[in-house]
């Protein structure tokens, strides 16, 4: 009779201490910024700010929301806000080109 409760008990302690609990929700995206940063220090793409600074100016009457970065296909993803619909315009990170655009 004990064995259920206990062993409840075990499963619930490790849930709570496991890695994909306890990180919190932003950590992908700190992840990829700390990708991101690494890849820029060994020369390997353009600073995040660099990528803001081409692209912002390309998206007039947009709000800019800010980005995430993919490190495995080493590809920057800018958000933006217009008239109620989000934009999405990936960019490569090594040569700052627009690869694709989605959304309004």
């Amino acid at each position: 009779m004990l064995v259920n409760p206990v062993l409840v008990a075990c499963l619930a302690s490790l849930a709570l201490t496991s890695p994909a609990v306890a990180r919190p929700v932003d950590a992908a995206q700190d992840d990829g910024q700390r990708a991101a940063r690494e890849r820029r220090l060994r020369g390997q793409n353009l600073p995040a700010r660099e990528i803001e600074r081409r692209i912002i100016p390309r998206m007039p009457g947009a709000q800019y929301l800010g980005f995430d970065y993919d490190p495995e296909h080493d590809v920057y993803t800018l958000k933006f806000l217009r008239n109620g619909s989000v934009i999405w315009i990936e960019v490569d990170g090594h040569t700052g080109q627009i690869l694709r655009r989605m959304g309004n």
